[in-house]
């Protein structure tokens, strides 16, 4: 099973590499769902010695005050025996360091290079990966001391500030807690089991550490502690004996510290019967087999997690759209394909598949004809004008039997009228057919991503419309002049076989323009225009579809195609401009998938191969 701890090694590398982790991306991370290790403790508790005990190298940064101000991630990395050991730190990539003195000096200028050189704190981490022979796979992540009081040079707030730091990593789920707490002071005041306690009540996650042991008071000891009786935790608690200053300045070799660490708990009376598990290479061992036993009851949240971020990731690059080639014939051939997507987008929404094709219909069902019936023939039709145009029309003679030049007048007159409805149609027509264009290209993905070619598509499809507009005017109004101009024959053939049975027409002819002759004539022009209407009804909605709709569904971008083919690269190129913003979302996003792909089948495979 240490290929998992491996495996999950490399993916919080390549997490980090990616800034996927904490609170630098909104997805859910990788990094939070991957168990790791972090080391609590109060300042001077003994943490550095911990962390390069089980490492076997000196490498941390040591003094007084507050010397760890940055969380450090560090991933130990267990490689062949007889291999070289050496580290490299994820701000300076494919640089290896094999000198440790040169590592801890990059630990104290990268953390001022963060901070400045103050006593201030960050969140910010450094990431550390050493590899060795002498180390077990682990990700352990030593965090700032905790402390009551600021030093000189920080601000009140650092206190609570170190706190919320060290809350953030601890409170996480899959956070295993390595609880540092020196076995010289009382353990009621110990900083560590005070955080680990409120956020593991139940101990669950939490690992205890006693450090400075051997530097207890003479006739006491820490066998109560260590066997839990003193304060009980789930794991057994684990002493360890941390290097002398005196150690430490004579440069004593870890792996020497180490012996004489096991030495004195099988030589102490006192420890004797708990030397076999007790000391920083137990320690080590014992987190390596617990992180292997908490990554194995982990993988199938890792993998359903993995599997979703995939989902979400892969679907906000489909709304980003796809990147455009860089040569001048891909750019040619991708507007092309975007203007054939919002085409369909704007076939579909004339077509009823999507919304808004009805109220171009409601138009010709309601608008047209509500219009039309609402016209008034008050004014062609009133006494006064019947008699005044029926009267000029006789000229010197009066007319036998009919006024045809008068009902003439008086009809045309009275259709003009129509012009009205029919312009209206028109333009209620061609306002819809904006509309649709506007909700297509909202519709569009592609369009979103390329404000230019938005633009331009948006006008070509507006100049279209408008010419069409200009057409269908004109073909529609031509309807309502071919009515004025020819008279249907049948429908006044009639009329002297309604005057023989309305009245007797050997009356004297100025009879004829009596009220009730006026108003027979006035009827029947109304008759004849209200069979007109009637029939414009239909025939305009003919019109206005064939002229507008049939042609925005056949031709709406043609004259845009014909001109994109001309136009120099450097437009082109401009029309597929992004804004920067997108374009940045989008590698970030693809180098995520990629992240989460690989992750996914290491996995899989990892799985498949226990």
């Amino acid at each position: 099973m240490e290929n998992l701890i491996s495996l999950v090694n490399k993916i919080q590398r390549a997490c980090t590499a990616l800034g996927d982790y904490g609170e630098a991306s909104a997805l859910p991370t990788l990094w939070d769902s991957l168990p790791a290790i972090a080391v609590v403790g109060g300042q001077s508790s003994g943490k550095s010695s911990v962390l390069e005990s089980i490492v076997g190298k000196d490498f941390l940064p040591r003094g007084s005050g507050i010397v760890t101000r940055r969380p450090l991630v560090l991933q130990l990395h267990k490689t062949d025996e007889g291999s070289r050991e050496y580290a490299e730190f994820q701000h300076l990539p494919r640089k290896r360091f094999t000198d440790f003195a040169a590592v801890r000096k990059e630990i104290q200028d990268e953390t001022d290079r963060e901070t400045g050189r103050t006593k201030q704190i960050s969140s910010v981490p450094i990431h550390l990966s050493i590899y060795s022979p002498n180390v077990v796979n682990l990700t352990l992540i030593d965090l700032p001391g905790l402390t009551k009081v600021a030093v000189e040079g920080q601000p009140d707030s650092v206190v609570q500030e170190i706190e919320n730091m060290v809350r953030s990593y601890i409170e996480k789920p899959n956070c295993i807690i390595l609880a540092i707490s020196p076995a010289n002071q009382d353990i009621a005041t110990s900083d560590a089991i005070k955080i680990s306690r409120e956020v593991d009540p139940t101990g669950e996650r939490t690992f205890g550490v006693l450090t400075k042991i051997d530097l207890m008071d003479k006739g006491t000891d820490a066998v109560d502690m260590l066997e839990g009786r003193a304060y009980r935790l789930k794991f057994p608690w684990i002493g360890v004996v941390n290097r002398s200053q005196a150690d430490i300045n004579k440069n004593v070799d870890m792996i020497a510290s180490r012996r004489r660490e096991r030495e004195y708990f099988s030589s102490t009376p006192e420890y004797k019967h708990l030397a076999h598990r007790m000391g920083s290479e137990h320690l080590a061992k014992m987190l390596s087999k617990h992180l292997e036993a908490v990554i194995k009851s982990k993988i199938p949240g890792i993998q359903s997690l993995i599997n979703n971020t995939i989902a979400e990731i892969e679907a906000e690059l489909s709304r980003l759209g796809k990147p455009i080639a860089a040569d001048d014939g891909g750019k040619l051939y991708a507007i092309m394909e975007i203007c054939r997507s919002f085409d369909q987008i704007f076939k579909e929404h004339l077509d009823g598949v999507r919304s808004g094709g009805d109220k171009i219909y409601n138009v010709f069902d309601n608008q047209l004809p509500a219009a039309l019936k609402r016209l008034q023939f008050d004014k062609q039709l009133s006494m006064e004008n019947i008699r005044k145009l029926i009267t000029e029309a006789d000229g010197y003679q009066p007319h036998l039997i009919a006024p045809e030049q008068g009902y003439r007048r008086l009809i045309e007159s009275s259709l003009t009228t129509i012009r009205g409805p029919a312009e209206a149609a028109v333009d209620a027509v061609h306002s819809l057919l904006k509309d649709l264009v506007h909700k297509a290209i909202n519709e569009t993905l592609e369009l979103k991503q390329y404000p230019g070619l938005r633009v331009e598509v948006g006008n070509a499809a507006m100049d279209s419309l408008e010419r069409m507009r200009e057409e269908s005017k004109k073909a529609t109004l031509q309807l309502v002049e071919m009515e004025c101009c020819y008279l249907t024959v049948d429908f006044f053939r009639k009329l002297p076989q309604d005057v023989d049975k309305g009245g007797n027409p050997t009356h004297s002819i100025f009879d004829r323009y009596n009220d009730s002759y006026l108003r027979r004539i006035g009827s029947t022009v109304l008759s004849y225009v209200s069979m007109v209407c009637a029939s414009l009804r239909h025939s305009i909605p003919k019109s206005i579809v064939y002229c507008q709709v049939r042609e925005a569904k056949r031709s709406l971008l043609d004259l845009f195609f014909t001109e994109i083919g001309k136009i120099e690269p450097k437009r082109l190129s401009s029309l597929l401009n992004e804004d920067p913003a997108v374009m940045e979302r989008r590698s970030g996003l693809s180098k995520r998938l990629e992240l989460y792909r690989s992750a996914q089948a290491d996995i899989d495979a990892a799985v498949w191969s226990k």
